[in-house]
C-alpha cells in the first residue's frame, strides 16, 4: 500500500474528518503539522501546487487534495484503487 501523507494542523475539522475515514479504512499515513514547523507547510505549498489550506493529502507522489476529495474518491470505490496503484508504483 503506497505511503499516505497529510499536511494538517491541531485545530482543523476537516484534518480531523480526512483521519477519521483513514482511520475507519485501517489506512495508516504519516501526519504533518504545518502549523509548528513553517519549512513544512512551505513544502506543503510546493507540494500542492500553491494551495495553502488544510488537509492536503497525498497518496504516494498523487495529490489527492483535501477531505471532500478523498471522501469523494471513496463515495466513488476509487480509494483503494489508488492506494493499491501508488503503493504499486513505489510512490
Amino acid at each position: 500500500m503506497a505511503e499516505v501523507t497529510l499536511y494538517t494542523t491541531a485545530w482543523c475539522f476537516h484534518c480531523r474528518r480526512a483521519k477519521a475515514l483513514l482511520d475507519r479504512r485501517g489506512v495508516s499515513y504519516v501526519e504533518i503539522d504545518v502549523d509548528s514547523d513553517p519549512r513544512r507547510e512551505r513544502e506543503m505549498v510546493e507540494r500542492s501546487g500553491g494551495r495553502r489550506t488544510v488537509p492536503q493529502i497525498f497518496i504516494g507522489q498523487h495529490h489527492v487534495g483535501g477531505a471532500d476529495e478523498l471522501y469523494e474518491l471513496e463515495r466513488r470505490g476509487e480509494l483503494d484503487g489508488l492506494l493499491e496503484r501508488a503503493g504499486r508504483r513505489g510512490t
